[in-house]
């Protein structure tokens, strides 16, 4: 693994390119490392809308990448990958919302949390996560909505912790965020 380059983490809003700038990241550690890329893809077409979504990013992916579908056990699937691939993982905003329907105790939750940043920061390569920065708008009005934003809001706290680089996308505009290693640890 390029050392202090990874793991990466890429916030951004809806449509604000965080997805593309992470391929990007990805693509270019394929090219700088020599290894295959696995996108591990969290989101399920339940519906039309989502369908379209998960076609529109299969469409952008490059033939050669491997794509595993893991929409709860994300941790297992970086473990697996990471050895011999380069690993995309494609978004904690929707996995956070997989694991909430799959088991929405706060303990399961907080032990999921801890083993993907584990799986992540430990990981035997390149590692770049996608996330939703989802606290910047209002409080939500449901409680349920409320419980998610603060569950995605922690999950990406503890993978940044680890995260040697950590970017914010705005307009399609990739920021990398400063670090201080008096809050990171």
């Amino acid at each position: 693994m390029p050392e202090g380059r990874f793991p990466v983490l890429v916030l951004g809003g809806t449509r604000s390119g965080k997805s593309r700038w992470a391929e990007r990241l990805v693509q270019r550690a394929a090219a700088d490392t020599g290894l295959p890329v696995c996108y591990l893809a969290t989101a399920e077409a339940l519906d039309g809308e989502m369908a379209s979504r998960i076609a529109l990013h299969r469409a952008r992916r490059p033939a050669g990448w491997v794509t595993h579908e893991e929409p709860v056990a994300v941790a297992d699937a970086v473990q697996h990958c990471a050895e011999t691939h380069i690993v995309l993982i494609e978004c904690l905003t929707l996995l956070m919302s997989n694991w909430m329907r799959d088991d929405p105790d706060d303990a399961t939750l907080e032990g999921r949390v801890e083993a993907l940043a584990q799986a992540v920061a430990g990981s035997a390569g390149p590692v770049v996560v996608v996330s939703n920065e989802v606290g910047s708008g209002i409080v939500p009005i449901h409680p349920l909505a409320r419980r998610y934003a603060d569950w995605l809001g922690l999950l990406n706290q503890r993978i940044a912790r680890d995260a040697a680089r950590v970017y914010l996308t705005v307009a399609g505009r990739p920021l990398l965020l400063p670090s201080d290693p008096d809050l990171d640890r």
